[in-house]
Formats: structure tokens, sequence, C-alpha cells
């Protein structure tokens, strides 16, 4: 607790506390301490108290400017928030049980340091549109850091696909060789993900970015407040129209969630392949040993454990999604105590999102790739079956009918143990005739990758290009 002295002739905060809560005059008992416990959030919802100070002096401000709030007052006001962001800032500020809540317990220092002009700054407000305010003032801020950490991870895979437009890596379905694709761009579909889930969040801060201050407890307020004005103050896109939605609906939280809860899947999604690529089984990659452990067994032992946990918190960010659509699905309106439920959920979702997409933009550039892995694994799985089914369809055969003769030449293939393209030209023209020399480009991985140079498709070529749209947008 600061040492600062109270105003002449005002309690000091323990006094308030122990005086008891805002509603203490209606009851003739004081809280038990079990439900002290059980109903207090200070100890998580204290994250808000810059949210709630930016609020509160836009909220005085705006009395002010209506003629409610004395020019003194306003003036004490804005004199005691900056000592109180002082003392939070510094650590020295008693967060108390007593009073339950950030709110209260910034309201409680303020009339300890100012006295009466404290006690005037919740004119024409409750704590449940001033609890409202609080989470969209703070996650608009989270939005915005989430944001900056999405572009950093989309600029790093895009600096390891632009090395790696010709590697060849080879692409599967339902975990099969399926047809030989740019490591940079397979590497690319993730920048693709993470660019929508960009524009998600981009979209749910326009909706989180509304003002429900004004409209009180749950139907308003008899003061003749300006709540636009106090929207622009806060840089806020509009006004909740509505008091009851106002301070009732957490659609905007559990909006986040979801976009937070699609960026975690595709998260997990790549860490799922980097786990695979890392495996012996595959070695198509390594991960920088700083982002990897040991085991306390096996000496020769390497665990790809960043992407391993990633994956799993997945199912906490995803679940935390599930529980706020549980925690609204049964609420009456106006606001309901179980709203207090929402803080922890969310709180721990942003710090859970920011800390993966900032050690997955570090670990993305730590990544060794090796093509040499790539292309032979590439090789075992026939990956350009589907070329010289293409190469026939463009002799004259209908796709079908080509489908089958591949089918057939891939069964000599693999009874012989090689490859396609190691296939000699007198056997593949038993399969058809119209099979000339220019098959054995056709069959190779590279000129697979050359003959997808189509938009979007895997072409070094087009690898290219696509770099180049991202650097533009991400500039």
């Amino acid at each position: 607790m600061s040492s600062t002295s109270p105003a002449p002739g005002q309690p000091s905060d323990n006094q308030l506390a122990n005086k008891a809560q805002a509603w203490s005059a209606l009851f003739s008992e004081p809280m038990s301490d079990l439900v002290k416990r059980y109903t207090s959030s200070v100890f998580f919802d204290k994250r808000l108290w810059a949210a709630d100070i930016q609020g509160s002096l836009a909220h005085a401000e705006m009395l002010h400017a209506q003629g409610i709030l004395a020019a003194h007052d306003l003036a004490d006001i804005e004199r005691g928030m900056a000592q109180i962001k002082s003392e939070i800032e510094a650590g020295q500020f008693d967060w108390q049980l007593d009073l339950e809540d950030v709110h209260l317990n910034i309201e409680a220092r303020l009339t300890a340091l100012v006295g009466l002009a404290g006690k005037r700054l919740h004119t024409g407000r409750s704590r449940n549109d001033q609890v409202a305010t609080d989470v969209r003032l703070w996650l608009r801020g989270e939005i915005d850091e989430l944001l900056l950490l999405l572009k950093a991870l989309q600029t790093a895979l895009v600096d390891v696909a632009e090395k790696n437009a010709e590697t060849i890596l080879p692409g599967f379905t339902h975990l099969q060789v399926a047809q030989p694709v740019a490591f940079g761009h397979h590497l690319l579909a993730y920048v693709e993900m993470f660019a929508r889930d960009a524009e998600r969040l981009a979209d749910a801060r326009r909706r989180v970015n509304r003002l429900p201050l004004g409209a009180a407890a749950l139907a308003g307020t008899s003061y003749p407040l300006d709540r636009e004005r106090v929207a622009r103050t806060l840089g806020m896109e509009g006004v909740c129209q509505n008091s009851l939605d106002a301070v009732s609906d957490r659609d905007f939280a559990i909006e986040f969630s979801a976009a937070a809860s699609l960026v975690m899947v595709h998260i997990s999604r790549l860490s799922e392949e980097l786990i695979l690529w890392m495996s012996q089984s595959f070695g198509f990659i390594d991960i920088a040993d700083r982002f990897c452990t040991g085991s306390s067994i096996m000496p020769q032992k390497k665990n790809p454990d960043v992407p391993e946990l990633a994956r799993g918190k997945t199912g906490r960010v995803v679940g935390h999604l599930m529980g706020l659509i549980t925690l609204m699905k049964g609420q009456p309106l106006a606001y309901n105590k179980d709203n207090q439920e929402d803080k922890e959920p969310l709180f721990d979702t942003v710090d859970t999102l920011k800390d993966t997409l900032r050690i997955f933009a570090e670990m993305a550039g730590g990544i060794t790739v090796k093509p040499e892995a790539m292309e032979r694994a590439a090789l075992k799985g026939y990956a350009t079956a589907t070329d010289l089914a293409d190469y026939l369809v463009k002799k004259g055969l209908a796709f079908r009918d080509a489908h089958e003769i591949v089918a057939h030449a891939v069964k000599t293939a693999i009874a012989s143990g090689v490859d396609l393209s190691q296939l000699p030209l007198a056997e593949l023209q038993k399969f058809d005739a119209r099979i000339g020399d220019d098959v054995f480009e056709v069959l190779s991985l590279r000129g697979s990758l050359n003959a997808r140079n189509i938009l979007g498709g895997t072409a070094p070529a087009q690898v290219r290009v696509q770099v180049a749209r991202h650097r533009a947008r991400l500039a």
C-alpha cells in the first residue's frame, strides 16, 4: 500500500473495506469469509486496472461536460487516478479481498485519496456497465497485440517458404504419398490460414470496440449522459444501443474465443506436421535445440516439446470457448453473477495464444530443412502417377481410361520395386502405345512440380508469386 495519506477527514482504504461492501446498509450481518472468497474476483480481474482507470476518466470528463460533476471534482479524480496508476505500476497498491473486485478497490483508494469526488465518480453508471466496458477495452488492446504476433508468425513462415520454393516435399492425402509439392508451397498454406485468422480477429475487434458504459445496471440512467462523447474519448466505434443487451451479453468474448480457437487449431495442425517431419521415420526437418528437450532415461532423445505442448494447449483454448458458450446459454436478461466466470477463461485464452504465437514465430526461423530426405520420400510413393494420367489425357484418352492404365503401370512398378520413371520406355508403351520419350520429363518430380504453374499451384514460379503477394500484404 502506498504511504500516501487519505484526504483530511476521509477514511482510509482499510476503513472503507472494513465498513462493508457498497450495498451493506441493506444487510443485517456481514458476508461470511467463505462467501467472500468464493465471490471475490479481485485477484484475477485486477489485470483490468488500466482499462478501469481509462474508462473512469472518460466517464468523469463526460460528467463534467454535462454539468453533472464540478470542475474541482474532475481535477481531484484525475489527480487521484494518476496516483493510483503510479502505485499499481510500482507494485505498491494493496489489493483487498474485502473490496471484492478491481472496480471497488480502485474506487475505495480514490475516495481515500480525494474524498467526495471519489464517491461522485460512480454517478450514472453501475459495475455492470463498468465491467463490460473494462473487458472490452482490455480485449481490444490484446487483439491489437495478437494481430502483430500473427503478422510476425506469417512473416517467419514466408521467409522459410521463399528459401524452399524449389524444395520437393511429398504431398500427402490420408497420410499417403499423393503428389510432389514445393515445401515452400506447403508452408504458405499455413500463411493463408493465419491470414484468415487475422481477418477474423480484426473483424471481431469491431464488435468488441463498442461502449456499454451508460447502460448502468440494466435500464439506462436518468442522468443526461453523453454516451457518444465517452465512446469518442475511448476510441470506440459505437455505443451499445440497448441497455439490457449492453450489460448482459458476452458474445464479443465468445466470438473472440472462437477466433482464438481457430488460430490454435491451425497451430495444432502445423505442430502435428512438425512432429511428424522431425521424427526419424520422416527425417524431413530438424527443430533448433532451444525448442526441444531430452529424455531423463534415453540419452539419444530429442523431443519436439514445443509443438507437442501447443497441440495440447489447443484443447485448453477450445475448452474455454465451450465453457463461455455454456456460461451464457441459460442466463435470463440482464446481468447475472455467472458472468464473473467469463474472465479467467478469456484471460487464459489470450495468454496462451500470445505465448504460442511468440514462440512459433521464433521457432519457424530455427527450422533446418532436409531436402534430400524429402525427395527420397516423394520417390517412394509413385507421386507422379497422376502426371502420367494427365499426359495420356493430353494424348487423347478419357481421364477414367487413363486412370486405369496408370494403375496397371503402378502395379508393375511395385512388382519390380522401381519408380514409374524407372520403367523402360518399352515397358511403359505396353500400357499405351502413345507414350513417348517425352514421358520421362512428366514422370520426374521436378517436372511434376513445374507443370502446376497455375494460380494457387505448387510450381516454384507460383510460390514466388505468392511470397511476393504476402510480403506486400504484411509490409
